[in-house]
């Protein structure tokens, strides 16, 4: 099976930062759309089998949950509220 994770690469880190905060208020930005991208190829290669892809799914959750805490502890530094 491919590796599922991110590469290592930093879900929030200054070229995130600077592309979520140049956006306009409509526009929408994921900076884990990457591992959103493999879980969808991979039900699309397992013929929607979810079972099969809980590597990959893994991997997108961690690192929303890791995009989300990194922006949560920039705005505490930064004393502004979510």
């Amino acid at each position: 099976m491919a590796q599922a994770g991110s590469g290592g690469k930093e879900p929030w880190n200054d070229e995130t930062k600077n592309k979520f905060e140049g956006k306009s208020r409509s526009e929408y930005f994921d900076p884990c759309h990457e591992a959103a991208q493999r879980s969808i190829k991979c039900l699309h290669r397992n013929q929607g089998d979810r079972t099969m892809c809980s590597d990959y799914f893994e991997a997108y959750r961690n690192c929303k949950k890791q995009w989300i805490e990194r922006r949560r502890e920039q705005k505490r530094k930064e004393g502004a509220l979510f």
